[in-house]
């Protein structure tokens, strides 16, 4: 009888131990969770609740209460004109709804720049920079830059035509760096998968601006080069003609022969005799 409660009692003080150990094991593993979650917090910063698209919104949608929800955020990895009160996105209870101006992607933050003001339209009027203008340029395949100019991009705009006192057609850069806002009849930035040939590209520019482009149309061709995304080069005062074109210079005119006369009267008349030319 002994011999069995010491059996029971060595099996008890072994279960014991390992239950320990298990406990011991489980509380250093909670431990290593919490300070893993201590870092990951501390890392990430304050959160603060935004604003998010719960589901792909394309451009011309309207934007409604149905298709936000909140998430939270890292405070100082936030964009810019994110929403975070639903009284500011959705003022006076939504009797004036907002458009989508640039597509958004499911749990994409909800940013202003991407939305019309309430009531907005959501046509190129809103995607027109304060004090600017919308002028039209007629392009094709090639003064297109063959259909790769899209809503968003810079260009160039190069001047083709003659002007008085010069023999041929000159090349001239009248305007740098302007922005496009519409191709032909869209002003989404959505690149589609391929080039489209567009008709008419138009661009954003100041009234003086408009006023050389309209005379530049009218008088010449003009072209489009397409700058790169990150070019911040300046460029100005650009022209080439034929004879640039071909690395010639214009013709010096060939100095004249030096004549020398002297003038008789011979009653009424007068005669010129040339004589040799001293200094």
């Amino acid at each position: 009888m002994r011999m069995v409660f010491g059996l029971v009692l060595i099996v008890g003080l072994a279960l014991a131990g390992m239950a320990v150990y298990m406990v011991q094991g489980y509380i250093s593993t909670a431990q290593m969770d919490v300070a893993r979650e201590r870092a990951a917090r501390l890392a990430l910063g304050d959160l603060v609740e935004i604003f998010v698209v719960n589901k792909s919104l394309a451009y011309g949608a309207p934007v409604t209460k149905g298709d936000v929800t909140k998430v939270l955020f890292p405070k100082k990895s936030l964009p810019a004109a994110t929403f975070t009160d639903e009284a500011v996105l959705f003022p006076g209870d939504y009797a004036k709804p907002r458009f989508v101006i640039r597509q958004m992607e499911q749990f994409e933050p909800l940013l202003a720049i991407k939305i019309t003001e309430p009531g907005e339209d959501v046509g190129l009027t809103s995607r027109i920079t304060k004090g600017y203008r919308a002028f039209a340029i007629k392009v094709d395949v090639a003064s297109g830059v063959s259909g790769f100019v899209q809503p968003g991009d810079g260009v160039d705009v190069y001047w083709t035509g003659s002007t008085a006192g010069r023999n041929g057609e000159i090349t001239q850069l009248i305007e740098s760096t302007i922005k496009v806002v519409a191709i032909d009849q869209i002003a989404s930035g959505d690149r589609s998968s391929g080039a489209s040939i567009a008709r008419t590209v138009t661009v954003e520019a100041t009234p003086q601006q408009v006023a050389r482009l309209a005379q530049a149309q009218a008088t010449g061709r003009l072209a489009l080069s397409l700058v790169g995304a990150n070019d911040e080069t300046l460029v100005s005062n650009i022209e080439v003609d034929s004879r640039a074109l071909l690395g010639r210079q214009a013709p010096v005119a060939a100095e004249r022969e030096r004549v020398c006369t002297v003038r008789t009267r011979k009653g009424a008349e007068i005669i010129e005799m040339p004589i040799a030319c001293t200094n």
